[in-house]
């Protein structure tokens, strides 16, 4: 049985090995405290321009997502970036990363902020096939500044 629902601070020991693991499959990583303020803002109430979704798998936690409202220059209104999204390799191919990019379509829909976008590594052929159903690939090439 999959059920999506808000992430909720008594989640923090079942959303911490999912976040790894994300971190992890993109081959990278966080220092603890970025880890622990990450978690802190997606679970804080106040901090309405972000949110975070859960999927359970009987009644497991095995996935999340997480997504940020924005201002934007083209469009009147905030747009909503979806930034993480991770299953576990366990809960992949029962509809969980389908159910959590929809719960975030319904929570933006509710916010008055159709406009929802991601992306991925070109590398990520299992999640771009989902993609490829769900969303639009855009031709836009994303650039990060040298440090």
């Amino acid at each position: 049985m999959l059920s999506i629902r808000p992430l909720a601070p008594s989640d923090r020991a079942a959303w911490a090995p999912l976040w790894a693991g994300y971190l992890a499959f993109y081959e990278s990583s966080v220092a603890r405290a970025v880890t622990d303020a990450t978690f802190a803002r997606l679970t804080d109430p106040h901090a309405t321009e972000r949110g975070a979704f859960v999927a359970e798998l009987d009644g497991t936690v095995a996935g999340f997502v997480h997504y940020i409202y924005h201002a934007h220059n083209w469009h009147a209104g905030d747009v909503c970036y979806l930034q993480d999204l991770y299953v576990s390799d366990t809960a992949r191919g029962n509809g969980a990363a389908r159910a959590l990019i929809e719960a975030v379509y319904a929570a933006a829909d509710a916010n008055g902020t159709p406009s929802v976008y991601w992306m991925t590594q070109k590398f990520n052929h299992t999640a771009r096939a989902l993609y490829d159903r769900i969303g639009t690939k855009t031709p836009f090439i994303k650039y990060a500044r040298t440090t």
